[in-house]
């Protein structure tokens, strides 16, 4: 069963260019199941060579080869040289560093949050850019009879949100173009949809140290965001406070976005920020 196993990879290797689009993209899909294999694997073992991997795996050799010089050129896998064998790389660490980094910023902001709601009776959240979406993390719903629906776990536009525009006004300008298209979606009919004037803004925002939204993604909701720093000083994150435009009107804004300020600047502070 083995050796037919493993004369079945070399073949799918030798003639993956020759295969039928749906045979490649499944052989594609094989590749990445056993590169993911190897590396639990060696999450189990701690160290292994070729050859022990391959005898897991049940295939050659020369497929497990394979996938370790791609794992390795990644930073997934390192070789220990004094002994041929292999184990995981820094580039997991790194990836692992970056969910236990999102975990914290959680645990360091909910309290904060729940501080900054009773202070200015609205909704905050915390969000995350991803890509050209904001990903909402933590949440605290004002104290004030008519409340928001939650947002925790939603993802949004990020040019036509508060937190989105925060966390693009520390990319640089060509970064934002890269990142967004020259037609932004309209969710209203204050929604930001010119990339250029979007760019304007960002450049307010950048100078002002926080972002509003005026109903440009819901109508009758408005929202003041401002950045959240990790220890580097990099913006990691972005506080908002979000409410019905009737309460949470623009005049409200410069009032709102100091109390938002602050908070940020305490929690950016238990994340190691001193600047």
């Amino acid at each position: 069963m083995t050796a037919a196993i493993a004369y079945t990879g070399r073949v799918m290797t030798a003639y993956a260019d020759d295969l039928p689009p749906r045979e490649k993209a499944v052989a594609a899909v094989q590749s990445v199941d056993r590169a993911l294999m190897v590396l639990e694997i060696l999450g189990k073992l701690g160290t292994a060579g070729v050859t022990e991997i391959a005898v897991e795996l049940g295939v050659h050799k020369s497929t497990v080869s394979r996938l370790i010089a791609v794992l390795e050129s990644r930073g997934f896998v390192e070789q220990l040289s004094d002994r041929g064998k292999y184990r995981l790389g820094f580039a997991l660490v790194r990836l692992a560093g970056s969910t236990s980094a999102q975990m914290d910023l959680a645990k360091q902001s909910q309290a904060t949050c729940d501080r900054l709601a009773e202070q200015c009776g609205e909704t905050i959240n915390i969000a995350i850019l991803d890509g050209d979406r904001i990903i909402n993390i933590v949440e605290t719903l004002g104290p004030a009879e008519i409340t928001l629906r939650t947002w925790i776990g939603q993802n949004c536009p990020a040019h036509a949100t508060s937190s989105g525009k925060a966390l693009l006004s520390a990319l640089a300008p060509d970064a934002v173009r890269a990142l967004l298209s020259e037609e932004l979606v309209s969710f209203t009919p204050n929604t930001i949809t010119d990339i250029t004037v979007l760019a304007t803004e960002l450049a307010d925002v950048r100078r002002n140290g926080w972002a509003s939204v005026c109903e440009e993604l819901e109508v009758g909701l408005n929202a003041v965001g401002v950045p959240v720093r990790d220890s580097s000083g990099k913006p990691i994150a972005a506080l908002s406070v979000s409410g019905p435009a009737y309460r949470l009107e623009p005049s409200r804004f410069d009032e709102v976005a100091e109390m938002a300020m602050a908070a940020a600047d305490h929690i950016s502070r238990r994340l190691g920020f001193t600047g």
